[in-house]
C-alpha cells in the first residue's frame, strides 16, 4: 500500500495556543520535514496574512529532496467566480507543486456558517475545483466537518464529494474536524463512501477525543491514501493526529513503509526540533519520541529489559532515534544501578559493595525528598564519588546572600558575596541577581571562571522548586531541580534543604561540577 504523509504543522499546527513561527522557523521545520520523508508539506494559507506570503516565495530558494510544497485556502466566496476571488488568485501565486481547497461537507455549517443554500454550496466548491483543475498541478480537496455531515446528512455529504470526484480532484480529504469521531465510526462511513468515489481519498482528524491517531491509523486499514496531520499533534483546541506517533505505527505495525529506514531514525531529532522553534518543552511520556517512551524506573523491569528489551519495550527505541533509559529512584534495584555505572564506562556487578552502599544512599536519600529521575548528573556524581573516582574541584569557605527592598514601588535586589578556595588560592567575590539564587548563580561563576574559563559558556537553563513537606508551611523542606546546559549538552541537578538558598546551592555545585568533570573526561 502506497500512503503519503501530509503534514500541516505550519498551518494547522500554529492554530494551536502558544505557538506562532517565524518564516525563518517554517523554512527550517520545512527542511527538518524533508530529511523525515513527509511528501507534501502545507506552508500556510497565502491568502490569509503576510508571513505566509512571504513563505511561499522564501522556500522556492531552498531544494527539497521529495516534500512537496502545498499552499492552503478556501473555496471561492459565494457568488464571486474562482478567477476573480482574491483568495484563490493569492494561492495561485503562491505557484506551489500542489494547492489544498477546503470546502464545508456539513450541512449546518453550509446554513449557519456560510449563510448559503447547500445548492449555493456545490456550485462554490465545483467551480473552484474545476478552475483549480486548469491552473494548478495537483488539486487536493479538504472535505472539512465530513463525517458530522455524513451523520447529519449522509446524502449530502455524499453529494459533496460525488461532485469533486466527478472533477477529477487529485485527493479527497476526509475531514473530522471537530475530532469527536470513534474509530468504528471512521471505519464504516469510509466503507459505505468508498464506493462512490472514484479518486483517491484521504484523512485529517483533530484529537478532541484523543482518538486522532486512531482513527488516522482506522482509514489507512480501509484503504486511504493520504494520512494528515502534524509534528507532536500541535493544533488547534486538543491538537491534530499526531505524526509522531502514525508514522512508527504504520512503518513498524502495519508493514506500511511510508517513510525509509532511515528517514524513521530521523523522528526523535525532528520532533524535538520543531518543540524547539515552537518555544516548548517537549513531552517526556510522549509515545515514540519522549524521554521517557523507553524509560525503566523498577528494579524488575530493569532486570528483564538488560536480558531481553522485548520484555517491556514494544518495539527497539534505535528505531526511531531514541534510546533506552533506566531511571534511578527509590524503586530501583541493583540492575538499575549496574546499568547506569555501565552506562557511564563503570564495570561494577551485583555483589560489588560500592552497587549495595550505592543504593542504600539513594533510597535513604529519597526518602528524605530527594529525586534523581530528572537528576541524571547528580547521581552520576554521587556514583563516582562512591567509588572514589571523582575529585572536588573546588571548596566553600562561606557566602552571604541579602535581598533588599528600598521602596514599595521598587523591585527588590539581590546580592551574593562568596570566598571559594581552589587549590590554595582564596577567591572573595560578589555579584548582584534579580532574586537570592540568581546572585548566588553569577557569584560563584564570577568566582571560578578565573579558574576554569570553560564556564562562560555553561548557563542555567531551567530552575524549578517543589515544597515536600507541606504541612510545615513555610518552614518546610524544598527539594530545588535545575536544568544547566552548555553548546552541546544538557544535564540535571537536584538539592534538598528547608532552606530554599542552601537547595539552591547543593544543585548549582552540582551543576558546575559536572561540568568540570564532563570536560575534563573528554580532554583525556
Amino acid at each position: 500500500m502506497d500512503i503519503k504523509l501530509y503534514d500541516t504543522t505550519l498551518r494547522d499546527g500554529t492554530q494551536a495556543e502558544e505557538i506562532s513561527f517565524t518564516v525563518e522557523d517554517k523554512i527550517r521545520i520545512s527542511k527538518e520535514l524533508d530529511d523525515l520523508g513527509i511528501h507534501y508539506i502545507e506552508g500556510g494559507w497565502p491568502g490569509s496574512n503576510p508571513r505566509d506570503i512571504q513563505f511561499f516565495k522564501e522556500i522556492k530558494n531552498y531544494s527539497l529532496s521529495q516534500a512537496k510544497i502545498v499552499a492552503f485556502s478556501s473555496t471561492a466566496r459565494p457568488k464571486t467566480p474562482p478567477e476573480k476571488d482574491t483568495s484563490i488568485k493569492e494561492l495561485l501565486k503562491a505557484k506551489t507543486e500542489a494547492v489544498t481547497i477546503v470546502g464545508k461537507s456539513w450541512d449546518i455549517h453550509v446554513r449557519e456558517a456560510l449563510g448559503v443554500s447547500l445548492k449555493e454550496n456545490l456550485k462554490m466548491i465545483s467551480e473552484t475545483i474545476a478552475f483549480l483543475k486548469q491552473k494548478a498541478p495537483e488539486v487536493i480537496f479538504d472535505a472539512e466537518h465530513f463525517f458530522d455531515g455524513y451523520r447529519n446528512n449522509p446524502e449530502y455529504a455524499r453529494q459533496v464529494i460525488k461532485t469533486v470526484s466527478a472533477l477529477s480532484c487529485d485527493c479527497i480529504v476526509l475531514c473530522d474536524t471537530n475530532g469527536g469521531g470513534m474509530p468504528f465510526e471512521i471505519q464504516e462511513i469510509i466503507r459505505a463512501i468508498k464506493p462512490d468515489i472514484s479518486v483517491p481519498l484521504g484523512i485529517h482528524c483533530h484529537n478532541d477525543s484523543e482518538m486522532a491517531v486512531a482513527n488516522s491509523i482506522m482509514a489507512v486499514k480501509e484503504g486511504v491514501a493520504q494520512v494528515q496531520g502534524t509534528m507532536n499533534g500541535f493544533g488547534e483546541r486538543c491538537g491534530n493526529a499526531n505524526l509522531c506517533s502514525i508514522i512508527p505505527n504504520l512503518h513498524l505495525k502495519l508493514g506500511i513503509r511510508c517513510v525509509s529506514d532511515g528517514q524513521l531514525r530521523n523522528l526523535v531529532r525532528v520532533s524535538r526540533f520543531v518543540y524547539e522553534l515552537a518555544n516548548l518543552s517537549p513531552l517526556k511520556h510522549q509515545p515514540f519520541v519522549g524521554d521517557s517512551a523507553f524509560a525503566h524506573k523498577g528494579g524488575i523491569h530493569v532486570h528483564a529489559v538488560q536480558k531481553n528489551p522485548q520484555t517491556y519495550e514494544h518495539i527497539r527505541p534505535e528505531l526511531v532515534g531514541n534510546r533506552q533509559r533506566v531511571l534511578i529512584s527509590d524503586l530501583s534495584g541493583k540492575s538499575n544501578i549496574i546499568y547506569k555505572a555501565n552506562e557511564l564506562g563503570i564495570k561494577v556487578n551485583s555483589r560489588d559493595p560500592v552497587v549495595i552502599s550505592t543504593l542504600e544512599k539513594i533510597k535513604e536519600m529519597e526518602n528524605r525528598g530527594y529525586q534523581f529521575e530528572g537528576a541524571e548528573a547528580s547521581f552520576e556524581l554521587l556514583l563516582k564519588s562512591s567509588m572514589g573516582l571523582q575529585r572536588k574541584y573546588f571548596d566553600l569557605v562561606g557566602f552571604r546572600v541579602i535581598s533588599e527592598k528600598r521602596r514599595e514601588t521598587e523591585a527588590p535586589l539581590a546580592e551574593a558575596t562568596i570566598m571559594i578556595r581552589v587549590g590554595g588560592k582564596v577567591e572573595h567575590t560578589a555579584a548582584m541577581g534579580n532574586g537570592p539564587v540568581n546572585a548566588l548563580d553569577n557569584a560563584i561563576r564570577k568566582a571560578l571562571e578565573k579558574f576554569y574559563p570553560q564556564l562562560k559558556e555553561m548557563e542555567l537553563m531551567d530552575y524549578k522548586v517543589r515544597v515536600i513537606s507541606t504541612g510545615a508551611g513555610t518552614g518546610a523542606q524544598v527539594r530545588v531541580l535545575i536544568e544547566s546546559g552548555d553548546k552541546k549538552d544538557r544535564w540535571g541537578t537536584v538539592g534538598l534543604s528547608e532552606n530554599i538558598i542552601e537547595a539552591s546551592w547543593q544543585a548549582l555545585v552540582d551543576s558546575i561540577t559536572y561540568k568540570l568533570l564532563k570536560d575534563e573526561e573528554k580532554a583525556q
